[in-house]
């Protein structure tokens, strides 16, 4: 039997949700987030503001983000069966992915009520501690001093950053808090929905973004960069990828069929983190080279893909920036996890306001009818 009964595979244009926490419009090259375009926001904004944003619906009074400050600081430090477990994992020498999903598992620990705050505190500090122990380091206690940003690179070089570097992971954070109902977003929305709890929807949302096709592909698209070496062999690079079929990391995206806006905004914060000289790594050198590759990519994609609009996505501005702020590439995906989270949350409290069970119908293709045969008369199946 095969009926289609509508089926659109990958659920693609399907609406399953109503949201207010963000638009994406992939046409427009815009995304919107909480009512205010990606540009704006994320230049200006401190992340505790955008995670204010995202569960209260308006951008915090001063009172009401000094009390988010100060109640952030005291979900930051990790529990010990935290520690011990991550303590666990770098010694299996696991993924760093696999280090947050295992310990995501444990924000119930000493958390009390405040289970939104102490996954989004601990998230970072989890990935900090992890690379520390990874690395033959022991963790560091948060600096009560520094906000959410500045305390994930203090947690993980033990040096207070300068203000150009928050400024920069900042805008990071900001850029990916929510993008509309993703695969991870909308995993932790179904999951909520079940009335499962917070922690089982983050964990969840983790899985998600673990995959390459979601949240996982932003170091290759610098490896490029290292590898093509010089200006130079930029286009002869380029050209041997395309005419062998190969995929230029970076460039494209599902939803987007012009330049990704979030691409533009980490482009500027890059340039002000190379240019200021306050990169912890890599140099302006670096950045010319990555700006180059672009415009070389760009314009070949048009040449051998025409009509595609395979423009610079989030991807490629991503690995620039976190690699000027120290992170390995390893890092990348788990510190996309520390924008995101404030957006899962601000998905599940909408998901939970709603009170719907998530719950699609699919498209039954099998037989109508197989006759029953005993176990002694059945053939080998023929794979």
């Amino acid at each position: 039997m095969s009926q289609n009964n509508g089926y659109i595979p990958g659920l693609e244009g399907v609406v399953a949700a109503e949201t207010r926490l963000s638009h994406v419009d992939g046409q427009r090259g815009q995304l919107i987030i909480a009512g205010f375009p990606v540009e704006e926001l994320a230049a200006n904004a401190s992340f505790e503001e955008v995670i204010h944003l995202l569960w209260a619906g308006h951008l915090p009074s001063t009172t009401e983000l000094v009390s988010l400050r100060d109640r952030l600081a005291g979900q930051r430090t990790l529990p010990a069966p935290t520690v011990d477990l991550l303590r666990e994992a770098a010694q299996r020498d696991l993924q760093a992915m696999d280090a947050l999903r295992m310990a995501a598992g444990t924000l119930d620990f000493d958390a009390g009520e405040d289970l939104a705050l102490a996954a989004t505190a601990r998230f970072p500090m989890m990935i900090a501690a992890y690379w520390r122990m990874r690395n033959g380091r022991e963790p560091l206690a948060p600096d009560p001093h520094l906000d959410h940003a500045a305390n994930y690179l203090y947690a993980l070089y033990g040096v207070r950053p300068t203000a150009v570097q928050t400024r920069a992971l900042e805008t990071y954070l900001n850029t990916v808090s929510d993008h509309g109902l993703n695969a991870s977003t909308f995993t932790a929305r179904t999951i909520i929905s079940t009335g499962s709890d917070l922690v089982s929807a983050l964990v969840g949302a983790i899985g998600a973004l673990k995959g390459p096709l979601h949240g996982g592909a932003p170091g290759p698209a610098l490896d490029m960069v290292f590898e093509i070496g010089t200006m130079e062999n930029t286009e002869p690079y380029l050209r041997d990828m395309l005419q062998r079929g190969e995929r230029i990391m970076g460039f494209g995206h599902r939803v987007y069929k012009v330049r990704d806006p979030r691409a533009e905004v980490l482009a500027d914060a890059a340039e002000r983190l190379y240019t200021s000289g306050n990169a912890i790594q890599g140099d302006l050198a670096l950045y010319n080279r990555a700006k180059h590759v672009e415009d070389t990519a760009v314009a070949l994609l048009e040449e051998y893909k025409p009509g595609r609009k395979l423009q610079t996505n989030v991807e490629f501005y991503t690995a620039l920036l976190l690699h000027g702020l120290g992170l390995p590439t390893d890092l990348f995906t788990p510190t996309f996890a520390v924008g995101r989270v404030a957006g899962w949350i601000g998905h599940c409290l909408e998901q939970q306001r709603y009170g719907r069970l998530i719950r699609p119908a699919s498209s039954y293709i099998g037989k109508d009818r197989n006759n029953w045969i005993p176990i002694q008369d059945r053939a080998p199946v023929a794979v």
